[in-house]
């Protein structure tokens, strides 16, 4: 009995070893240039995890994808430097279109009445590595970038969200 409890901690331990890959980080800043949050992505074997805190919000629903530039720069002119979403299949934006998603979709979240949020997702369509779909820190790099509404995850280009309100270069660890 020892010997199979040994032997089931060390398959526990090596699954573990195997989900080791690359890791990056993110800090998110506001339209004012100001730092309102801070994230990390872990690479695992089916795609990255992701887990942010946000403070400094309008309460509500918000929207969040990965775009395909990595730069937040023009803070003040609404973070459009850092283009539309990661998509290297050229996929329909949404949950909900049967042509999508594309690698830049993620699910919505929800900011607190105090302006906070905790977030975790997972997203299978891209990758830290490029192994897997959009490479989050290929060569022109990637942000995530936060909108004021939710996505309806069905409309083009960006599903209702409106504007960008925050926004965080993801940077290789």
């Amino acid at each position: 009995m020892l010997l199979g409890l040994t032997l089931g901690l060390f398959s526990l331990t090596s699954m573990a070893d195997e989900g080791n890959g690359p890791t990056a980080s993110v800090e998110f800043i506001d339209n004012d240039g100001e730092v309102v949050g801070e994230g990390t992505i872990k690479q695992g074997p089916v795609g990255v995890l992701i887990n942010f805190s946000i403070d400094g919000l309008d309460e509500g629903w918000k929207a969040i994808h990965i775009h395909s530039v990595g730069t937040c720069e023009d803070h003040d002119e609404g973070f459009h430097a850092s283009g539309g979403h990661l998509n290297p299949d050229d996929s329909a934006h949404g949950f909900l279109n049967p042509d999508g998603p594309d690698a830049g979709d993620l699910p919505n979240f929800y900011v607190h009445s105090d302006g906070s949020a905790q977030v975790e997702m997972f997203n299978e369509r891209a990758s830290l590595d490029g192994s897997i779909g959009g490479n989050m820190l290929g060569e022109e790099g990637t942000a995530l970038v936060i909108h004021e509404n939710p996505d309806d995850h069905m409309s083009q280009p960006i599903g209702g969200a409106g504007d960008r309100v925050a926004c965080g270069v993801v940077q290789a660890d």
